[in-house]
């Protein structure tokens, strides 16, 4: 595994202990969130108030070309929080020039909210993430869940990739399917587990990754032809009993969608709130 990047100046700064009301669950969380980012990252570029990640070999992917701000101070006045956001708006615009996108995640709630308006003015889409921990009773692990290798799951994110984006082309869909190779950088356990239906086929699928008693579940997916029979579920389960030791486990979940909901009533409970600016 590649060593990660010395801290620049910039991304030095970077210090959770910033955040006045953070928990140190959820300091912790986006501690792993962004060491996770660094590692796994071919190409690390230090941006005012955080860093961005770039993989050219996988150019129309979000999740691998961003930027990445925050935990820092929060502006006082609304013309420091335009200052603030034109100075990430203009390195994002500098540092993923050779993309079709451009994502900037703000991993702090009162930043990410004082930051939004001048987001929203400048064209970009406005997601809230709820970071979750998981505070309910372990799970027995009786379900049955399978380690899959990167060979066994690249044909089965084709499927789940064709089937959300029909029309795209198959250089597309495939470059969306490997780029789940460069995750196995990102921690010191990282898994690819699925469920099965009856008939053999990979019903519902997620990722696993463990790192210095951290734990973070990742990519829920349940396939179109499975949804609705409980396979979700079922992998849920045997992940939290595969994960049991970890001092925290976590996820991260949309604030505005459904499946907050089902991960509450598996017992995750919310720790904080970060935020994405995405414009395509």
């Amino acid at each position: 595994m590649p060593a990660d990047p010395a801290p620049s100046p910039d991304t030095a700064d970077l210090d959770t202990a910033d955040l006045d009301t953070a928990t140190p669950d959820l300091a912790r969380a986006v501690d792993f969130q962004h060491a996770f980012a660094r590692r796994r990252t071919p190409r690390e570029v230090a941006v005012p108030g955080g860093f961005a990640v770039l993989d050219d070999r996988y150019p129309g992917s979000h999740d691998d070309n961003k930027l990445i701000a925050g935990p820092g101070p929060v502006p006082e006045t609304p013309q420091e929080a335009r200052d603030a956001a034109e100075r990430l708006l203009r390195a994002a615009d500098e540092v993923l020039a050779q993309r079709e996108h451009r994502l900037v995640c703000v991993d702090d709630d009162r930043l990410g909210t004082a930051l939004a308006p001048a987001f929203l003015a400048a064209g970009y889409e406005h997601e809230t993430n709820l970071i979750m921990a998981f505070r309910g009773a372990t799970p027995s692990g009786s379900v049955v869940a399978e380690r899959l290798s990167p060979a066994e799951l690249l044909p089965v994110l084709r499927r789940d990739w064709r089937h959300t984006l029909p029309q795209a082309p198959d250089e597309v869909i495939d470059g969306l399917a490997r780029r789940v190779e460069g995750r196995l950088r990102g921690a010191d356990a990282v898994g690819f587990w699925g469920v099965r239906a009856p008939g053999g086929e990979i019903a519902a699928r997620a990722d696993l990754y463990e790192h210095e008693g951290v734990a973070q579940i990742e990519s829920l997916f349940t396939g179109a032809d499975h949804r609705g029979e409980g396979h979700a579920r079922a992998l849920m389960t045997a992940l939290l009993a595969q994960a049991a030791q970890a001092e925290l486990i976590f996820l991260v979940a949309d604030a505005a969608d459904w499946p907050k909901d089902f991960y509450a009533g598996l017992g995750f409970e919310e720790l904080g709130r970060t935020h994405a600016f995405l414009r395509t």
